[in-house]
């Protein structure tokens, strides 16, 4: 199969979400269960054969919301709990669970579960603070719980060959997706930006096994892809959730960009840190869930530790050689408004330009063209004449 014909796969899956769901229902005869944050513990979903998906945006107008949350409330959790409050998930998902990732995603859980009480739900614990040294084994404890109330609910007990079966399709789904983003390197990438997004936004709402499939067919086919475009101007896109496929295609097909690198929890944030076994499994489930790349809202807490998330973005732009930086928040995000400001200058003092944008349910692809094709010729200009 050509590389063409995966990715469409994949973007099918994201256009049609709702439908592979009730596909896979009806095939497997499974739970399913939705989250809101990539702090999920997935590898005890799959463990328990439950399908993880992700709630991701609709980008319609949220007309139901209102009674149910503030307006002044970020667009993206808005989008997430219109979308259940018509009923788009009620014939395939079972349960809705919470990570204790963010306010407006929790608000958007609450008002989710009042208003359709038939589901399962679960308010995850997973800790702010996740550098504490008493980070880990109090995850640890929560896992234990989380487990207990997945076997109550499926009837099934979970077993250490469970676990192992659930961080086996967890890892090797990141280590396919990670060597995907590799060859973004290339001097003109065999994938686009939006591409290789999509491939990220997929694994967020299909079995991962069916997507590890898919990915080791795309790592097959890529090496003999060559794009018929100039990749014009590297850049890197930063920031909170983030699955606009329209703006990106506008600023790689249109303005001469390419998108070779993000970090998001829709992208590279989600699966860049691979699990490290160890006899006890929820341990080591912890470990990987306090060690990983952390969001804004968990990048905090030690006085004596400097932030990790800054280094690590740094790096992707050196590594994956971005000549700019496109940092995007959601309106009224706290943790990205709090966290964007002081990203800008540690990337602008380390020679590379950023330009903010802050998106709504609807991106405003007028007005954001221009401003992003002229970003672009700001670069191009320093770059010649320095």
């Amino acid at each position: 199969m050509e590389a063409s014909e995966i990715l469409k796969q994949f973007q099918d899956v994201w256009e049609n979400r709702h439908d592979y769901g009730r596909d896979w229902k009806k095939r497997k005869g499974g739970k399913v269960l939705g989250y809101f944050c990539t702090y999920a513990p997935e590898e005890v979903l799959y463990a328990a054969d439950i399908l993880p998906i992700r709630i991701l945006g609709g980008h319609e107008t949220p007309s139901l919301v209102t009674p149910h949350m503030f307006d002044m409330w970020c667009p993206f959790s808005r989008d997430c709990l219109n979308q259940g409050l018509q009923g788009k998930y009620d014939d395939y998902m079972d349960g809705l669970m919470e990570t204790n990732c963010c306010l407006h995603p929790r608000q958007a859980f609450g008002a989710w579960i009042v208003n359709k009480p038939y589901l399962w739900s679960y308010w995850y614990v997973m800790p702010n603070a996740v550098r504490s040294p008493r980070s880990k084994p109090f995850l640890r404890g929560e896992l234990e719980e989380f487990k207990k109330a997945i076997e109550e609910w499926t009837g099934k007990t979970i077993t250490d060959e469970d676990l192992d079966r659930g961080i086996d399709i967890m890892n090797t789904n990141r280590r396919l997706m990670k060597q995907v983003y590799e060859l973004r390197k290339q001097d003109n990438p065999p994938l686009t930006g939006a591409e290789a997004m999509t491939m990220v936004w997929a694994s967020q709402l299909m079995d991962k096994r069916e997507h590890n499939e898919l990915l080791k067919q795309l790592l097959e086919a890529l090496p003999n892809r060559k794009l018929d475009r100039d990749p014009g101007i590297r850049l890197m896109i930063i920031g909170s959730e983030n699955d606009d496929r329209p703006f990106m295609e506008m600023v790689e097909d249109v303005l001469g960009g390419t998108f070779v690198i993000d970090d998001h929890c829709t992208g590279s944030r989600y699966f860049w840190d691979e699990l490290t076994p160890e006899k006890d499994r929820l341990q080591a489930i912890a470990n990987r869930y306090c060690d990983r790349i952390p969001c804004p809202g968990k990048d905090w807490g030690m006085e004596d530790i400097s932030r990790k998330r800054f280094p690590h973005v740094l790096q992707l732009a050196k590594d994956y050689r971005a000549q700019g930086a496109i940092l995007v928040q959601q309106k009224f995000c706290d943790p990205h408004e709090l966290d964007i400001p002081s990203l800008r200058r540690y990337l602008e003092g380390n020679d590379i330009p950023c330009y903010f944008l802050e998106f709504e349910v609807t991106v405003p692809i007028g007005p954001f063209r221009i401003r992003v094709e002229a970003f672009l010729e700001q670069i191009k200009a320093e770059e010649l004449f320095g």
